[in-house]
């Protein structure tokens, strides 16, 4: 039973957890809607439903790929070999699935472990909007813009208590050994510090609207 509740704990620690569902308003493609982060108007413009609901199948199952391989290798080489599995294959198998999905799927944020999942200005835009809203515990919907025929998708990843493992204070949440691999594996690395229900970093995918194919 130990190593089950183990397994389950690292297998959620991978990409922490969507965002909470909240009631979601859907517009046309001639409706608008925009919102401030800080001083700055951001307009985003959401087409309707079937991309929305697309976006959020293509952060879900990439989601579910890399926690069933995750889950296989830490079967197989305990929960160390986890670390090893993020390093070397999360990321592989991310880009395997926008392939799949004939999409450009990334996860982001503002404190990256691997530099290459470092969010862009404007994602770290979206990320503001994100904590905000949660922090101050008000209802938001995944962002939708379009550019060129391009929609681009964009929603929360939330810790959640499995996320602290990883990510969470070294000592208090994170095991000395699990911190010493981190360190060694991600010299860089800024993805500690986290507490129960904040904003990890987001998804960012981008796809050919379905009139445009």
């Amino acid at each position: 039973m130990k190593n089950i509740l183990l397994v389950s704990m690292i297998v959620f620690a991978i990409s922490c957890k969507d965002a909470p569902k909240v009631k979601q308003e859907v517009l046309d493609n001639s409706d608008s809607t925009s919102f401030s982060v800080g001083t700055q108007e951001i307009d985003t413009k959401i087409n309707d439903s079937l991309l929305l609901e697309k976006g959020k199948m293509y952060a879900q199952s990439t989601q579910k790929v890399l926690g069933k391989n995750l889950m296989l290798n830490i079967q197989k080489n305990g929960p160390l070999g986890a670390v090893k599995f993020c390093n070397e294959k999360a990321y592989p198998l991310t880009d395997s699935m926008a392939i799949a999905h004939h999409a450009k799927i990334k996860r982001v944020s503002d404190k990256p472990r691997n530099q290459n999942n470092k969010a862009n200005k404007k994602e770290l835009e979206y990320i503001a909007f994100f904590k905000s809203k949660i922090n101050n515990n008000e209802s938001y919907e995944p962002i939708l813009t379009n550019e060129n025929g391009i929609t681009n998708f964009y929603s929360p990843i939330v810790t959640n208590t499995m996320c602290l493992n990883c990510h969470g204070v070294p000592e208090t949440n994170i095991d000395p050994k699990v911190t010493q691999l981190l360190n060694d594996k991600y010299p860089y690395d800024k993805a500690i510090g986290y507490k129960e229900n904040e904003v990890r970093g987001i998804w960012s995918i981008s796809f050919k609207d379905e009139q445009n194919k």
